[in-house]
């Protein structure tokens, strides 16, 4: 198989926004359209003040991740948006030829550390560029078309 789509676990995913700082949890701040990773998290720029945290699977313990981010300094404010989108990886020789099909990101000079937020089939969603492949973040709503729609677009490539 040359593609594949693995959907992960809900995530703990948390909305920071910021009136200062460099790091949260200890990891250095994104640049804008990037993503940073570290101890555990991965820190995606969503607009100049603020980001979105991306954290393990839903446990008794993403209490203590809001917990910890809330005290940092700087943070204005953290949302627990957890449940507004799922999270899909994207891997294989031919990923970004499927996401082709549908998204106007040229990905073939997209570096991992890559973070948008853009359409894909008709689909808006965060694309995170890494080395092994892509995650994907599409709303809820959506989810179940864009599976679909990544099966189909798949098909060329699966033997």
């Amino acid at each position: 198989m040359t593609v594949d789509a693995v959907g992960e676990p809900f995530r703990t995913q948390l909305t920071v926004r910021l009136r200062q700082g460099d790091t949260l949890l200890g990891v250095p701040l994104p640049g804008p359209c990037t993503f940073t990773s570290g101890n555990g998290v991965d820190i995606l720029w969503m607009g100049p003040d603020e980001f979105l945290v991306l954290g393990p699977p839903l446990s008794r313990e993403s209490g203590d991740l809001e917990a910890a981010l809330s005290r940092e300094s700087g943070v204005l404010a953290v949302v627990d948006v957890s449940a507004q989108r799922n999270v899909v990886r994207l891997s294989g020789e031919h990923a970004a030829d499927v996401l082709a099909h549908g998204c106007s990101i040229d990905l073939e000079v997209s570096r991992p550390g890559t973070c948008v937020q853009t359409l894909c089939a008709r689909t808006g969603i965060v694309l995170m560029v890494r080395d092994e492949g892509f995650t994907i973040l599409v709303r809820q709503s959506f989810s179940d078309y864009f599976r679909a729609w990544l099966a189909d677009a798949s098909l060329e490539y699966v033997s």
